[in-house]
């Protein structure tokens, strides 16, 4: 089916805002589906699998119809746990954050229910609830439904499962008949069908199909990462296994803009497709992508619809995608014509349900792999250079060079010593700094040093400005320089402990953005 972009969706600039900020674009099926339906008014019955953006299917037209004047209950989301309840709180809390005065609150067992009480007793729009808890509620007349306008039913084939039919049946009879009532269920069992019966009104029906992936050569691996360390990840990603042309998705313009940014500080070939790119500039990126004069092409979702390049060895998501089906769009654009590929997720705190439901339904295996080291990525370096030394050795003359080198050092030195020295200065542009020191970095490899800077979000100083202006002032190579955190007034890097001195003395004398530069070991 036809995937309709948010802004095809006529929906209020609060919430078109609070969609843009989470970096959707594009409305997966059941959004695309559901939201004009439920919108209209109807009762809807929405068959989808978890991962396929339901929370926001329901989510955005119950914000779009709350009247924040009324500080009582408007709508009821059931939900089997108390982790799904959490989860889809955080959704529609992320969904109203241009909507000023709409009150949120899950209920759920495990959690003091004098502090939800407090709550409802303060005014609360939304309530996201599993059913023990909302009974408890109502027999304690904590909680009145009288108010309520529509009510939504998460999973409700698992409730069910779980036994929780008499408490839902209970739940619905304190709602007002004339209420708008949503049901979502990846499957339809003769119980579900019997509650859609009994409580909802001519029901429009939706059913996604499930998406299956069909591109078995592609190989799939995560690392869990922080948000700040992806970029180093993805050079050292880029680095060990050998890339020459990549593809990376991101789930926002801007995040698309700055990871080229630093891309092209750190001396890669990138360049981004989104958006906010006219046509020509776009058939112009991916000139240069097909020709490889662009060896990393960074992209958002709905930019890199109708790319068919054969010859890319691998994707990354940088961002984890929202929805199982952006994933499987996203890691089909390798492994075609026969050839195999990489698939790279990195990870970050939370997002790990996000992979969970991805592996879950799009039943895909994702292997798990600890970050490369920067040992890891020299080590690959070094016998990648062997490789072409013994590849000279076996098909080409060196009797002229051995004859140079012997009239040079004659007998003072033996063959092997000078081959080490030659060697040493082949490498010495990626030398892995020495690891006397016993400080970790980012990721656990020794021999890293952080440096504090006196400039910071407050000079409109960004990480990429460091990245480059270390690496140009100094010429030790953008790779070997680790994570860099900016904060309002001074910044964090982490540099090579054999390169800190170097660094300090030269950048001690150098500006960042017009600013004068304090840098010295942090404390």
């Amino acid at each position: 089916m036809k995937k309709l972009l948010f802004t095809e969706l006529e929906l209020s600039p609060e919430i078109l805002k609070a969609v843009q900020d989470m970096g959707f674009e594009e409305a997966t099926p059941i959004q695309s589906l559901a939201i004009p339906a439920i919108r209209k008014g109807k009762d809807v019955i929405g068959q989808a699998q978890t991962g396929t953006g339901k929370t926001a299917a329901f989510g955005i037209p119950i914000l779009e119809m709350i009247d924040p004047k009324i500080k009582k209950p408007q709508a009821v989301i059931l939900c089997p746990t108390r982790e799904l309840a959490i989860q889809v709180a955080e959704e529609i809390i992320s969904l109203a954050k241009h909507k000023r005065g709409v009150a949120v609150l899950p209920v759920y067992g495990g959690q003091p229910i004098e502090r939800q009480i407090h709550a409802l007793r303060k005014g609360v729009h939304i309530i996201i609830g599993t059913p023990g808890r909302m009974i408890d509620h109502l027999e304690r007349r904590t909680l009145a439904l009288d108010t309520v306008r529509m009510v939504v039913l998460d999973e409700a084939d698992e409730m069910l499962d779980m036994g929780f039919r008499d408490d839902i049946e209970i739940i619905l009879k304190n709602i007002p008949r004339e209420r708008q009532t949503v049901f979502f269920s990846a499957t339809m069992p003769r119980a579900f069908i019997e509650l859609t019966k009994k409580y909802q009104k001519n029901p429009h029906s939706i059913a996604i199909a499930h998406t299956k992936l069909t591109v078995p050569d592609i190989k799939q691996i995560s690392f869990e990462v922080r948000e700040t360390s992806k970029l180093e990840i993805l050079v050292r990603v880029i680095d060990l296994y050998g890339l020459h042309l990549s593809l990376v998705f991101c789930n926002t313009k801007k995040k698309v803009d700055e990871v080229v940014a630093l891309l092209q500080a750190r001396g890669y070939s990138s360049d981004a497709i989104h958006g906010d790119m006219n046509q020509p500039q776009r058939d112009r990126v991916m000139g240069k992508f097909r020709n490889g004069t662009i060896e990393i092409l960074v992209a958002t979702d709905v930019a890199a619809r109708g790319i068919d390049v054969e010859n890319i060895e691998a994707v990354f998501n940088y961002d984890i995608p929202h929805d199982e089906e952006s994933y499987v769009h996203r890691i089909g654009r390798t492994g075609r014509a026969g050839k195999s590929g990489y698939a790279f997720t990195f990870v970050a705190g939370k997002e790990a349900y996000k992979l969970r439901d991805i592996q879950r339904y799009a039943k895909v295996d994702i292997q798990r792999k600890p970050i490369p080291t920067i040992k890891d990525v020299e080590e690959v370096r070094i016998t990648q250079h062997f490789e072409k030394v013994r590849t000279i050795l076996e098909k080409e003359d060196t009797e002229q060079y051995a004859t140079m080198i012997e009239h040079q050092f004659g007998d003072n030195y033996a063959m092997l010593e000078i081959a080490g020295a030659l060697l040493k200065m082949s490498l010495a542009p990626a030398a892995k700094p020495e690891a006397a020191p016993a400080h970790k970095g980012a990721h656990g490899q020794q021999g890293i040093v952080k440096l504090f800077l006196s400039v910071g979000k407050k000079d409109n100083v960004r990480p990429g400005d460091i990245l480059g202006a270390i690496a140009g002032e100094t010429g030790i190579q953008g790779s070997l320089i680790g994570e860099i955190s900016v904060h309002h007034a001074f910044s964090f890097v982490e540099v090579p402990a054999e390169n800190a001195s170097q660094i300090i003395s030269i950048m001690s004398k150098r500006q960042i953005k017009n600013k004068p530069l304090t840098i010295q070991p942090a404390k």
